[in-house]
């Protein structure tokens, strides 16, 4: 049976606000473009940061490189911590919703969500669930589709079509228990990258994004998002 695809969500900040607020997030967080990796640059994103979103081309060397690490991490144990929220990835072309279930989900101490939204309904029916479990009742979720479909719809770029097969991926980088976290949908589980805080998680996760960028030299399509306290 074919998994079932939806439309790429495009990385737009301003889409993906919409997206989160539709969904039932109160908009007291916003998500914005990190514009470079310098200091300067970086000293112009509002703090505090709770999530960092990356998009990036899946290219052979990034494929080459993630079976390696899935590789040597079945053979050295992580720990990785049980309030880690983690969900796998079955839909197509739904790394972008993913992505920011991952950065909500890991910070619900600190955002605010409308009492019987569907977002806030869909974390508390999955908060046990194992990462298959919860892909699986994602896949049933039609409130959570049809937002994505809308907002898929409302990006600068025309949409490609469902079948278009798309190269680019998204991923969140959150911290849990002091430990930066990368939670990829298509991997089998988070990956740990060491120590972290809610001072220092952006210039921690650009670290690791530009890991990323060094596999793939060539590579220009990469794009940073970060989940910033509104400062309004």
């Amino acid at each position: 049976m074919d998994c079932p695809r939806w439309l790429p969500l495009e990385s737009n900040p301003e889409v993906m606000t919409k997206f989160v607020t539709c969904l039932g997030m109160k908009p007291t967080w916003q998500f914005g473009d990190v514009y470079g990796l310098d200091p300067e640059l970086l000293s112009l994103v509002p703090r505090p940061v709770c999530a960092v979103l990356l998009l990036f081309p899946v290219t052979e060397k990034y494929e080459a490189f993630k079976q390696e690490e899935e590789e040597k991490l079945k053979d050295q144990r992580q720990e990785v911590s049980p309030d880690v929220y983690f969900i796998k990835q079955t839909i197509g072309n739904a790394c972008g919703t993913i992505g920011l279930i991952h950065a909500l989900a890991n910070n619900q101490a600190q955002l605010e969500f409308e009492p019987d939204s569907a977002l806030k309904k869909f974390l508390e029916q999955t908060s046990k669930m194992t990462p298959e479990e919860r892909a699986t009742f994602l896949e049933k979720d039609e409130s959570i589709r049809v937002t994505h479909e809308s907002s898929a719809q409302e990006g600068q770029t025309e949409a490609p079509s469902l079948d278009e097969k798309v190269n680019l991926h998204f991923i969140a980088f959150v911290n849990v228990g002091e430990q930066l976290y990368e939670l990829d949908g298509r991997k089998p589980f988070p990956i740990v990258h060491g120590k972290t805080s809610k001072d220092t998680l952006l210039e921690d996760a650009i670290e690791v994004c530009k890991a990323f960028m060094a596999r793939d030299p060539q590579e220009v399509r990469f794009t940073i998002i970060a989940l910033s306290k509104d400062s309004c």
